[in-house]
Parts: C-alpha cells; sequence; structure tokens
C-alpha cells in the first residue's frame, strides 16, 4: 500500500504507476482473474489513481491524494492533475485502514465533472458501481454499462469493497501549479492544453500499452517454451520445453507472469520461460 499523505505531483505520477502495475500485472498473487481488465482502461474516457487513508472511532473519516487524467481526442492521454479526497462516514469502525484506489471514468460526463475544478461528490450527479475483474466479462459489463464510473480498491494487496458515495474529490490548484510553473485550471490539463511532461512519463507508457494489448487481444499469440515448468500454485500452468502455448494475457516484460493456455488448460506462467518469435 503506497503513502497516502499529498505530495508533489511528480511524485504522485510515480505513485499512480506502480498502483496501476499493481492492479493490472498478472502475478503469482494476483491470477488472471484478479487483474482490472485490459479493455475497461482501454475504452476509459479518464481514470483517477489514489491512496486513501480511513480512521474510525464511531464516525470514520476518508483522506488521500493522486492524480486524474482523460483520454484526448486522439486517443492518447492528457498530462496528470493533482487531487485530493475526503469524507465522513457513519458506522461503527475502530482503526485505521489505508487502501489504494483505482477510479475509471467511463463517460465524458464524468471526466467533465472532475476538469470543473473545485470539489466533486461522487454519487451525486453519476452512477457508481465496483469495477469488473479478470477476463470473461461480457455479461458482467453488460450489466454495469450504465455506470459512469467503475471504482476498484485494493487494501492489504487483497481488492476490497468500498463505498464511495459522499466522497468529496478536490482539485490541488498549488501542486498544479508548482508541477506546471503556472497558474492552470484542471480543464485546461484534462483537456489536452499542456504539454505530456517528461516527469509523467512512466504512467503515460503504461496507460499507452492497455490501448495496445486491448488492440491485440484478438490475435492470438503463440509462443515456444525454452525450459519446462512445474507449477508450484493453483492455476499455474505446466509444460515441457518445445511445447507451444497460445498467450492469453502478457505484459511488456518478460520477466512478469503471463496467462495462456495448451492442451485445454489455462493459467499462468513466468514469461522468461518462453521465447516470443514464433507466431
Amino acid at each position: 500500500v503506497n503513502n497516502p499523505i499529498p505530495s508533489n505531483l511528480k511524485s504522485e505520477a510515480k505513485k499512480a504507476a506502480k498502483i496501476l502495475r499493481e492492479f493490472t500485472e498478472i502475478t503469482s498473487r494476483n491470477g488472471p482473474d484478479k487483474i482490472i481488465p485490459a479493455n475497461v482502461i482501454a475504452k476509459a474516457k479518464g481514470l483517477a489513481v489514489l491512496s486513501v487513508i480511513k480512521a474510525g472511532f464511531l464516525v470514520t473519516a476518508r483522506g488521500g491524494s493522486g492524480i486524474v487524467l482523460a483520454r484526448l481526442p486522439n486517443g492518447g492521454w492528457s498530462s496528470p492533475s493533482a487531487i485530493g479526497i475526503a469524507g465522513l462516514g457513519g458506522g461503527f469502525e475502530i482503526g485505521i485502514e489505508v487502501s489504494d484506489l483505482v477510479i475509471i471514468l467511463n463517460h465524458e460526463r464524468a471526466v467533465e465533472a472532475f476538469a470543473k475544478g473545485g470539489n466533486l461528490t461522487l454519487g451525486g450527479n453519476f452512477t457508481v458501481a465496483i469495477g469488473p475483474l479478470g477476463r470473461n466479462l461480457e455479461g458482467d459489463v453488460a450489466v454495469r454499462s450504465s455506470a459512469a464510473v467503475y471504482t476498484y480498491c485494493k487494501s492489504r494487496g487483497l481488492f476490497a469493497g468500498v463505498s464511495l458515495e459522499g466522497t468529496c474529490l478536490i482539485e490541488r490548484k498549488e501542486t498544479n501549479r508548482k508541477f506546471y510553473g503556472q497558474d492552470i485550471r484542471a480543464s485546461a490539463i484534462l483537456f489536452g492544453d499542456v504539454p505530456r511532461l517528461t516527469q509523467s512519463e512512466d504512467l503515460h507508457e503504461i496507460l499507452d500499452s492497455f490501448t495496445e494489448q486491448y488492440e491485440n487481444e484478438d490475435k492470438p499469440m503463440e509462443v515456444t517454451a525454452l525450459y519446462s515448468f512445474e507449477g508450484q500454485q493453483p492455476g499455474d500452468l505446466n509444460f515441457k520445453a518445445g511445447e507451444k502455448i497460445i498467450v492469453k494475457t502478457k505484459t511488456n516484460s518478460q520477466f512478469d507472469w503471463w496467462e495462456g493456455s495448451i492442451g485445454g488448460q489455462t493459467g499462468i506462467f513466468p514469461a522468461n520461460y518462453v521465447t516470443t518469435n514464433c507466431n
């Protein structure tokens, strides 16, 4: 879990990139059914990434920081705009919990609400739903398709439900001013009036990769096993050297875990055990 204390925009962008990796990459802990699907991000009109701390004793209080970005007309992503989060809730809760949060903006009106600046209360003018996970999403997405906003929350490394009704998102104007060197409104940032800066390039590379991954999902990729692999956990894919594997989900790194199928079995495997020069 990442630091929820507000910091400069360069650090917030770096934190957001780390959170997105944790929410979207297949690992031995996060199987293919426990990631945000590439098509959810590829189709998004915008997204926000935050770290949040919640403390409770009879009344719960929530606070944190992060960034929001919007999809541009050319299909790329805007520069990040700094935001904070705050809210109060009822219920008998005692203790402190830190979690990471990804908010997917599915409709233009949700992006426009963020772009207006000032404070935005979730659940007021548009619907909020817990986002779908995994690859077999057609039915799930059809049910949720009317939701303007999807939310994903991880606490202690596991996906968890989160209620954001009544939560307020706050534009951090001074943080934006220091990063961009001028007084600038959130709308100017999110509508592409400022160029992407190198300080947030890692974040943009991750976001751009989802569009590429989604576009390639219908093009099966075949790889050849360089070494035999015997799975150590449920959901691992076993294979022998020389066998052909159809890749279902991959990242840009061969030091990650990918998802594939062979002989009617589907599972995850270490990508550095295969060669990708076979199609």
